[in-house]
């Protein structure tokens, strides 16, 4: 399977809280839900249609358990969204839980490097991160991560966990997707090359 990070980020990176203002304030973060204003139906499309290639959902242990908390709770059957959060398999990776409450799901004990590296190896379509921007930046790190999907926002909030620190090593991405919706979200999605080309600057007519 491929391995898929989706993530909503800021303008200045940050990824943290973009549901609401209590959704996670962590570390003392009290300016949540910065997404939702953008909210529209471009987005929706999109971002249920990717969604809709998952054959499986990989959180970390605190997305797991607000997910596993706030998914099950939603009824509305117009939400293109509930039926896949709720009967797709999870996979938590975690050293604290034992088992989880938000079926089906499989617990992912010991190192996540070697436990996703497992689950890729495994046939099917897609293994998706949403959230879960530690695992995440992990993974990147680790070179594992094959697809990464990012709905930017525009606003900077100037606080809060940024998804794109610096990892250990390099990492290129090819973009193959993108497109603005009508308030202003970019929807982008990149494809891992390996590591991040170098060149040094020679001059514009090197270029043309």
């Amino acid at each position: 399977m491929k391995i898929v990070l989706t993530e909503f980020v800021t303008l200045d990176g940050v990824s943290q809280g973009p549901g609401s203002p209590t959704e996670d304030p962590s570390d003392g973060f009290t300016r949540g839900g910065w997404l939702v204003p953008y909210l529209d139906e471009q987005f929706v499309r999109q971002t249920s249609d990717w969604l809709g290639l998952a054959d499986g959902l990989l959180l970390g242990r605190r997305t797991y358990e607000a997910f596993a908390r706030d998914w099950p709770q939603i009824t509305d059957p117009n939400d293109p969204y509930t039926e896949l959060m709720n009967s797709l398999p999870k996979y938590v990776v975690t050293n604290t839980l034992t088992e989880g409450a938000w079926h089906p799901t499989t617990v992912l004990h010991g190192d996540p490097l070697q436990s996703v590296g497992n689950l890729k190896a495994q046939p099917g379509r897609e293994l998706q991160i949403h959230g879960s921007a530690r695992l995440g930046k992990a993974l990147l790190s680790a070179g594992l991560v094959d697809t990464l999907r990012l709905v930017v926002a525009p606003t900077m909030v100037g606080a809060g966990r940024r998804l794109l620190e610096q990892p250990s090593a390099s990492v290129g991405f090819r973009l193959v997707h993108h497109e603005a919706t009508a308030k202003g979200l970019l929807l982008l999605e990149y494809e891992h090359v390996g590591t991040a080309p170098v060149a040094e600057y020679e001059g514009v007519t090197a270029f043309i």
